[in-house]
């Protein structure tokens, strides 16, 4: 724990010592990325989503443990690590964070982030995470879900980070129910961020209400 840092919620460590693999893209994950100790308290304090899709941080009500884990994903100590581990520049880079609850049987189509993401940043909260489907597969090709480089179970505290290139294919086998997963990215400039708030409060807003949205079902 580098307290020295300001950042209490984060095994820095764990994630420097954790293998990058560098091809076909460069990704790196790290089960127990939480600090066990806060994981109880995060846990409770994750906000309560009870539609599917991305959803805002800004959004959301979650509690102080919740918040504080946001406050250290957008620390130093953390963006200093991820550029090292995966050879990119995100010193002056702003950030976008949405959060998930519930994910639909038809969220996990094979995909590719949006170009003006940078590097996608994935945080699971999920228990052990015992079921087949939800488990998110990295890809060597758009094809099939069965030609895989690695599968990562949202299993709580695991953390997956991967910079967004143009072959970086992802996607999960069909799950309906309770999956938690926190989404930062760091993307290109400051009007992608207000893009991106843009698009998701609107959708999030048209879910609150119940209106028609075909909301986000990629999988993450």
């Amino acid at each position: 724990m580098i307290e020295s840092a300001g950042v209490y919620n984060l095994n820095l460590p764990h994630l420097e010592e954790a293998p990058v693999q560098a091809k076909p893209f460069p990704f790196v994950v790290v089960p127990n990325f939480i600090n066990e100790e806060r994981l109880d308290a995060i846990e409770k304090d994750y906000p309560r989503i009870k539609k599917p899709g991305s959803f805002p941080l800004e959004t959301l009500s979650g509690g102080p443990a919740f918040s504080a884990l946001m406050h250290d994903l957008q620390q130093a100590p953390f963006r200093q690590i991820i550029q090292r581990k995966l050879g990119v520049d995100l010193e002056k880079r702003p950030v976008t964070i949405t959060v998930r609850g519930h994910a639909r049987r038809t969220d996990g189509a094979i995909h590719l982030d949006c170009k003006s993401k940078l590097v996608t940043v994935l945080v699971y909260m999920n228990g052990e995470w015992e079921a087949e489907g939800g488990r998110l597969r990295l890809l060597h090709s758009p094809g099939s879900l069965e030609d895989m480089i690695m599968e990562v179970p949202p299993a709580r505290g695991t953390l997956l980070a991967f910079l967004n290139v143009p072959h970086a294919w992802h996607g999960h086998k069909p799950f309906q129910g309770e999956r938690r997963v926190i989404q930062m990215n760091w993307v290109r400039s400051n009007w992608v961020v207000w893009r991106e708030k843009a698009r998701h409060t609107v959708s999030a807003l048209a879910k609150k209400i119940g209106a028609p949205t075909k909301g986000d079902r990629r999988g993450i």
